[in-house]
């Protein structure tokens, strides 16, 4: 089931969400949602927060991209991360442009470490610690910052911050046009 994003401005997006009970109802169907919605956006990562639950949940999927059909091949990777947790930042920071589904049409430059090591279990409760590296490390450290309460442009400059504060706001008031369905910020969506 496609279930709608929040978008920025949302109290959600900022408060820290709650760490996943092994006895959480449903939590494969969940998971399977989750995919289901990132694909259906065209996202790479897909925190619960954005799909406005305040759980330590993260989903992430790569699928090739075929510009002469202009289409997305099945996943070559997936990654449910339950509990995720940062244990290390290593190697150099680099920048690296990022959007996000909960701030559509925004993308910037962001400064991360090129290689992160996250502890978290998968959905059948099996646990994990991984070295992630490259574009896998960058959505880690991406979707955690979901999970904390941030969104990327809170590392963005104070003055590029102020640049983008109209079109944020507009985000915040739901005058945005996205493929995907955003959870309405009034009831008149």
């Amino acid at each position: 089931m496609i279930l709608p994003i929040v978008g920025y401005g949302q109290p959600i997006l900022r408060k820290v969400a709650r760490p996943v009970e092994r006895e959480y109802p449903e939590l494969k169907t969940l998971v399977s949602n989750m995919y289901e919605t990132m694909y259906a956006a065209d996202g790479v990562g897909l925190a619960a927060p954005q799909i406005d639950l305040s759980l330590r949940l993260v989903v992430i999927g790569f699928r090739p991209y075929d510009e002469k059909t202009e289409t997305y091949g099945d996943p070559t990777e997936e990654h449910t991360l339950v509990n995720p947790e940062i244990l290390e930042f290593q190697g150099e920071k680099k920048f690296f442009n990022e959007g996000c589904l909960s701030v559509p049409d925004i993308h910037e430059d962001v400064l991360r470490p090129e290689r992160v090591v996250v502890h978290y279990w998968d959905e059948d409760w099996n646990e994990h610690t991984d070295v992630a590296e490259g574009l896998y490390a960058r959505v880690v450290q991406h979707e955690v910052d979901h999970l904390d309460g941030k969104v990327f442009v809170d590392r963005l400059s104070g003055l590029r911050k102020a640049m983008l504060r109209r079109r944020l706001g507009d985000i915040a008031a739901g005058r945005v046009r996205t493929r995907y369905r955003m959870k309405s910020t009034n009831n008149k969506r």
